[in-house]
């Protein structure tokens, strides 16, 4: 008689026990070992058949523990006879590393029964065991087995599931988990919340804000743990409206105060600040403290950096002052930095010196940048001099200068014609190590070119590119230009082959540069040739360029030349010098050219030509 389908799929299936018996699995807590009792399993739908279990079978040179008692087999039928039990043998299993893999497979195998049903603790113990050994694909099907029978593992359980997941990139997995947690409302807020965690650690901001328009949809009510993370997500992402509306959602909700709070106040007043809204930000900072919320370190940086940014000096000082009251420690060193900046942007100098004194009492370490900054403030407002006065003052503070500083200094010493504590300077920082510092070696070539210490420029950059640092395109005008003072034209030429081999790509200086060696060595054919390819190159006039290619048109006679670059010059409003003027008048004059004459005078008038004798 054929069998009926329920019977067929019993057959098939291995019996959980099978027909041999497990000798003494160890187990910790107060059930030192596990014996598989003869039990039948009709309540659970087993049959039992008289083969060895597949899923208890070991090789013969497996351990006493872990093998079967050939001689109890008759009697073993299965572990137990109701589904309570049978949970309960589950999570003995699950107590012992050496039989974890077993309870795995006895649970997959107990699913087919119509009277199993797995308890929540068993199901935490599973999940445990799933995550520490990465089974992903299991781990998915679990989730499945949580809306099948509508039991779920505890929410700390759930949310590690997920935060685990996340980490492996397993976001399918993911999903199905949160899909399924759902309409649990306890389990599914906790994953929920660590699934936006998790993604806003990855620095996967989109991914949150979808997880949180989920949560909306299936009606799950935000936590202030949720509704700080995702305002942090639309933060990330620049989208300060849906910050403020959320974060007025989260005002309606009228949570009680709690440490989160300060943080949902920090997202909406940093996010406001970064969209330089510094005011606005400041009216949630005063709401924040009449409620009784104490503020952190991070609201008064996001404020006092943002007030500074803007120039809003007055308010960057009160903000300041207040946090330092309230004995809160300011850190940031780039807050500082704003801070300095705002001073030397007012032209409030002195007041750096305030910034520096603040940090020191703090026991900060005065950064490079905030000392560089400092440097060439004082150096674009009152000049190298008054730099190089205040770069004195900042070492006997005890403030240690870095890479960029001694480079700004250094171009400070040569500027001033210090050239002696320029080469001192630049020996200390090769002491130091910086000795890859290509601005600091374009200054020190270039004070070398001042002095026409040409052979002294060249070992220097014979060791510069020693060290493995490459000339810049500084470097090679410089030298170029020093070259060309010399007349060393097959110097020049090298140094100009060598830039197009390294791929240095020509500014308008080198153009400049090069042209004037031709041009002192006469020789106009080569000046025109560069002059083309500078225009080629899509190059602009400035007076140094056009002057000099007005001297050289006019000398070569090319008058056809020097009128069309007399016309770009006019189209470009590039003004003539005195001499420059009068030169080429007269080589218009000389050629006949009367018409051209009359409309250069009328195009370049004198009153418009600089340095022209009135």
């Amino acid at each position: 008689m054929a069998k009926s389908s329920e019977d067929k799929r019993r057959s098939c299936w291995p019996s959980i026990g099978c027909c041999r018996e497990l000798h003494r699995f160890p187990f910790t807590r107060s059930c030192k070992t596990l014996l598989f009792p003869s039990l039948r399993l009709s309540n659970l739908g087993v049959c039992c058949s008289n083969c060895p279990s597949t899923v208890l079978e070991e090789p013969s040179g497996a351990s006493p523990s872990m093998r079967f008692d050939l001689q109890a087999a008759d009697s073993l039928q299965g572990p137990t006879t109701d589904s309570e039990s049978f949970n309960r043998f589950l999570r003995g299993l699950f107590e012992a590393r050496e039989t974890e893999k077993f309870a795995c497979e006895y649970y997959e195998k107990a699913k087919e029964s119509p009277n199993f049903e797995p308890e929540k603790s068993t199901l935490d113990s599973l999940a445990r065991y799933l995550i520490r050994e990465k089974k992903w694909d299991l781990i998915a099907g679990l989730s499945y087995d949580f809306m099948v029978y509508n039991v779920f593992p505890d929410k700390v359980t759930c949310a590690r599931l997920v935060s685990n997941c996340i980490e492996a990139r397993k976001f399918r997995v993911v999903d199905g988990i949160l899909e399924v947690l759902g309409p649990n409302r306890e389990a599914g807020l906790f994953a929920f919340n660590t699934a936006m965690r998790g993604y806003n650690k990855l620095h996967m901001y989109s991914s949150t804000i979808v997880v949180h328009e989920r949560m909306k949809s299936i009606g799950v009510a935000l936590d202030p743990g949720c509704y700080y993370t995702v305002m942090e997500a639309h933060m990330k992402i620049g989208d300060v409206t849906k910050v403020v509306e959320l974060f007025r959602e989260f005002e309606s909700s009228r949570f009680s105060t709690t440490s989160i709070s300060t943080r949902v106040f920090g997202v909406v007043c940093e996010s406001l600040c970064k969209s330089r809204r510094a005011f606005e930000a400041l009216e949630y900072f005063k709401k924040m403290k009449n409620i009784g919320i104490a503020a952190d370190t991070k609201i008064y940086t996001s404020l006092i950096s943002s007030f500074a940014s803007i120039g809003e000096i007055k308010a960057a000082e009160q903000l300041f002052k207040e946090a330092s009251e309230e004995k809160i420690l300011l850190r940031d060193p780039d807050m500082f930095l704003k801070l300095v900046l705002m001073y030397i942007e007012e032209g409030l100098l002195e007041k750096t010196f305030q910034v520096i004194e603040a940090m020191k009492g703090m026991n900060l370490k005065v950064s490079d940048c905030i000392l560089c900054a400092i440097v060439n403030g004082f150096s674009k407002k009152r000049g190298s001099r008054a730099a190089v006065r205040v770069y004195g003052n900042l070492i006997s503070w005890g403030c240690k200068p870095g890479q960029v500083t001694y480079a700004s200094v250094l171009s400070a010493y040569c500027r001033v014609g210090l050239y002696s504590r320029a080469e001192a300077l630049f020996s200390e920082m090769e002491t130091k190590g910086y000795d890859k510092c290509v601005v600091a070696y374009s200054s020190m070539v270039a004070m070398y070119g001042k002095r026409g210490k040409i052979r002294e420029a060249m070992k220097l950059v014979a060791k510069m590119k020693a060290r493995g640092c490459k000339p810049n395109v500084w470097v090679y005008n410089t030298l170029m230009e020093i070259h060309g003072r010399a007349k060393n034209l097959r110097q020049v030429d090298k140094l100009w082959k060598e830039m197009k081999r390294k791929k240095v790509a020509p500014d308008k200086v080198s153009y400049t540069s090069l042209i004037a060696a031709y041009n002192r060595a006469r020789e106009f054919e080569m000046c025109i040739k560069f002059y083309e390819e500078f225009r080629a190159n899509g190059g602009s006039i400035d007076r140094a360029m056009g002057g000099m290619m007005v001297g050289v048109f006019s000398k070569s006679s090319r008058i056809d030349e020097l009128i069309r670059l007399l016309q770009d010059m006019k189209l470009e409003g590039t003004q003539l010098d005195g001499r420059l003027y009068k030169s080429a008048l007269n080589a218009l004059k000389d050629a006949g050219l009367l018409v051209q004459a009359s409309w250069f005078q009328e195009s370049f008038g004198m009153a418009r030509v600089r340095g022209a004798p009135s």
